[in-house]
């Protein structure tokens, strides 16, 4: 008991005194607990049921850059594949402030209402500097996040273009497998070079904004060429008549586009996520479209011509994977970047050497 000269309010009192807060066999219950790793017969049948905890851990090691987890996450998806397959697969995308995740979320209530179960694939943008993501958008679908209907998985881009993250394709397996009827793919949201997602949806929404200047994108080949319709978010308030008068240049603009191969006219409405108006509108042109793809064929023929595509992009990312993960070259790679900042080689004469080496 310290003298009362130097009693301060940091002093302990006799008879309190600092608890440990840790168990340690709790502790050590944990660690053991996190060496076990499911295994793909408990995860696959558990997914076939719809548990998301088997889906999520399923997910982690599709996406994990864990080597040793590359075969136990391609079986899992083997087995999965023949469940798979049996939704519609919508990619959702826009400039960074119009509204994604807010639409997301009043969209995928009124997927809900009309009996189906969604999956949201929110692909969050990883920095250059820090390579971290915020993955905050579960925090941003509050009500959704709360139905047991959906599920709602946010992934990090990473060095991954075309504003999807590396193992999306895979993932949507999954959440097929699981029961999922209804896949939302939101992208990065950086504007014209949202391009991958094209290629793994079958309807591509695109979200604008009235008054941001957005108009004039629309004589733009690109992101605008690529989607099936065109949602004027927050088209509201005193921002309605700014929306009727970009609804008007975002459909002159669509018909400077040739014929999509599917036959589809892309159109444009307006809505509010915010206040709820406008949703059940879009939904209503995504099932005519979907009415029409269905009868003349383009349907199927553009999901075989996705896998295709899928098939070709797998194999480029399992070559560069392999290069830059053999021993040789890593060890050689340093060497070859030790020449270049002395000025010894060049990056072209050095990527020759490497790839000799392959």
């Amino acid at each position: 008991m310290p003298s009362k000269s130097k009693i301060s309010a940091l002093s302990e009192k006799d008879g309190v005194s600092r608890q440990d807060l840790s168990n340690a066999k709790a502790v050590e219950q944990i660690k053991t607990k996190r060496k076990k790793h499911s295994s793909t017969k408990h995860l696959v049948s558990h997914i076939l049921k719809g548990n998301i905890t088997a889906l999520s851990q399923a997910i982690t090691l599709v996406e994990s850059n864990n080597l040793s987890h590359l075969k136990q996450a391609n079986d899992i998806i083997k087995a999965c594949l023949p469940h798979a397959n049996n939704s519609i697969r919508i990619g959702i995308t826009g400039v960074p402030g119009v509204g994604k995740s807010t639409f997301i979320e009043a969209f995928g209530k009124e997927l809900i209402s009309k009996g189906r179960k969604v999956a949201v694939l929110a692909v969050d943008p990883t920095s250059s500097l820090s390579k971290g993501s915020i993955l905050g958008d579960k925090t941003r679908m509050e009500h959704l996040v709360r139905n047991d209907k959906a599920f709602i998985r946010p992934s990090a881009s990473g060095s991954t273009l075309g504003g999807v993250a590396r193992k999306t394709r895979e993932t949507i397996i999954l959440c097929e497998a699981a029961g999922f009827d209804a896949i939302i793919i939101e992208t990065v949201g950086v504007g014209q070079s949202e391009t991958a997602v094209h290629s793994m949806v079958d309807f591509f929404l695109l979200l604008k904004l009235a008054g941001a200047g957005d108009e004039l994108q629309g004589i733009k080949r690109g992101i605008i060429e690529m989607a099936d319709a065109i949602a004027i978010n927050k088209a509201d308030g005193e921002n309605i008549k700014a929306a009727n008068m970009a609804k008007v240049e975002f459909k002159r603009a669509l018909h400077l586009y040739p014929t999509k191969d599917s036959h589809w006219q892309p159109t444009v409405r307006l809505c509010s996520a915010l206040n709820n108006t406008g949703i059940t509108g879009v939904l209503k042109v995504i099932e005519d479209y979907f009415k029409l793809v269905h009868q003349n064929g383009y349907f199927k023929d553009n999901r075989i011509a996705q896998n295709k595509f899928w098939l070709l992009q797998t194999i480029e990312d399992r070559l560069k994977s392999d290069f830059f993960n053999a021993p040789k070259i890593k060890s050689e790679l340093k060497a070859q970047m030790d020449l270049i900042e002395h000025g010894k080689t060049t990056p072209f004469v050095a990527a020759e050497f490497l790839l000799g080496m392959a």
